[in-house]
């Protein structure tokens, strides 16, 4: 059976958004911290990999807000699409 778009199983990453993120990133360094010194270090290592992931995608991501606010007449020099002609299918 073949999943229809948008669905969970279509093996997609999950998007998140900043606060999501940064929660994600906490859960993450808590875990690391109260992790065991048994703990195997193949798994030791990809979280910290995830961790610096998440690091690198909040500075990208601060980086662009800083710019768009430095920046706020580049969002107004956006040209608005004329208003659409009446006809008959639109009345």
């Amino acid at each position: 059976m073949r999943a229809f778009q948008g669905q969970m199983s279509d093996n997609q990453p999950i998007r998140r958004n900043q606060a999501e993120k940064e929660k994600q990133l906490r859960d993450l360094k808590e875990t690391i911290a109260t992790m065991k010194s048994h703990t195997s270090p193949t798994l030791k290592e990809s979280i910290q990999r995830r961790i610096r992931e998440l690091e690198t995608e909040l500075k990208t991501i601060a980086r662009e807000k800083a710019a768009r606010a430095a920046n706020p007449e580049t969002q107004s020099d956006r040209q608005r699409r004329p208003p659409r002609r009446n006809t008959i299918r639109s009345m």
